[in-house]
């Protein structure tokens, strides 16, 4: 027993070996648990934020900020055991207050603990994001579902420029008000360097306010038609119909003629089709006649299609067919446009007429 007592008052490099087993024993039983005590504190956060209605479970806020805080708990375990460990006094180490091997190391911990923190945070507002959309989700209104996302990156900006602000007056001593006067004193020439940037972000608070679109509309911008997938600080993400994932800054979605689809009511349809110059006067007003009509009755055009014989063209009689459908679906327009485009065809057929093609007759003059 006085040997094991021998043993752990031992002195090395200035503390005892009984000093290093605790603080080995400390650390080993932290690692150990570090897991558990990390879900734990994640099954707190759960339970203080969501309801039992929410679509989301505790293991997705887990999956989120696991690492940071393992790397959190291990930290502070770490700073409390060592701080019982002193530094031999033969090293002459300066002070904290001085610049030397123990401020480098502390300053160091300070910059880790707070960098990990500052990533729990921002998985953290990542998780509330997921939540609030999963609640989006379950309404009719879709300004939710594009105000939930703005708002998320709004937060994460903030966690990250308190965490910058706060790493550089905790572990640097930097003076924060003398920091801010001084980004007042270089905020124009930032705003300057920053022009286009700026211009972007206020032009997401206008689409955002005044909401030309919102999340899932179809629109038409500098030539490009598609879906709005993202409105972020900077630019709107849209998929087109070619299915490819456009990026255009938020300046142009408001200074462009924007033109937003979903917002029609019907889908417009205008072409011409010929006849034969043969088509007697009776044969051409029976297939005027017998078309307007079907548009008409159709159950998905509305009351303002037009059908009327318009010009004598360079190789047949043209007839103006317009009309529109009262759908939204790209898919469905599609459909009904080729069952009306089938019926022409058939009244044409029925009044035995036909279709015209380019022609040319060439008179020869006898000699």
């Amino acid at each position: 027993m006085d040997e094991l007592q021998h043993f752990l008052s031992k002195i090395i490099l200035g503390n005892s070996v009984g000093d290093y087993l605790i603080v080995l024993g400390a650390l080993v039983t932290t690692l150990s648990l570090n897991a558990f005590l990390s879900h734990r504190i994640s099954d707190a956060l759960f339970k203080l934020i969501t309801k039992r209605n929410t679509t989301l479970d505790k293991d997705t806020l887990y999956k989120l900020i696991a690492k940071p805080l393992r790397n959190i708990i291990a930290l502070l375990v770490l700073f409390v055991c060592t701080s019982h460990l002193e530094y031999p006094a033969s090293w002459d180490i300066a002070p904290k207050s001085e610049f030397g091997l123990r401020l480098v190391i502390h300053r160091a911990y300070l910059s880790v603990l707070i960098l990990s923190f500052t990533w729990a945070c921002l998985k953290f507002a990542e998780f509330l994001g997921l939540m609030l959309m999963a609640k989006a989700e379950l309404t009719e209104s879709k300004s939710d579902d594009q105000l939930i996302p703005f708002m998320i990156e709004i937060l994460k900006v903030l966690v990250v420029t308190f965490g910058i602000f706060f790493l550089m007056g905790a572990a640097f001593k930097v003076d924060i008000g003398a920091l801010i006067a001084g980004l007042g004193i270089g905020g124009l020439a930032l705003a300057l360097a920053a022009k286009e940037s700026l211009e972007n972000l206020l032009a997401s608070f206008v689409i955002f306010f005044d909401k030309p679109f919102v999340i899932g509309d179809l629109v038409q911008v500098n030539g490009v038609v598609g879906t709005v997938e993202k409105i972020g600080f900077r630019s709107t993400r849209i998929r087109t119909l070619e299915k490819s994932y456009l990026t255009l800054p938020n300046r142009q979605m408001i200074d462009n003629t924007l033109d937003n689809l979903s917002m029609r009511t019907f889908r417009r349809v205008s072409f011409n089709i010929g006849v034969e110059y043969g088509t007697s006067e009776q044969q051409l007003k029976a297939i005027v006649t017998e078309i307007q009509k079907f548009i008409d009755e159709h159950p998905n055009t509305n009351q303002d299609g037009e059908i009327h014989f318009m010009e004598f063209g360079a190789s047949s009689l043209d007839i103006m067919v317009l009309y529109f459908i009262d759908t939204m679906d790209y898919s469905i327009f599609l459909r009904i446009k080729e069952e009306v485009n089938f019926e022409i065809m058939r009244i044409v057929k029925r009044n035995n007429a036909d279709f015209a093609f380019p022609t040319q007759t060439i008179h020869l003059a006898k000699s």
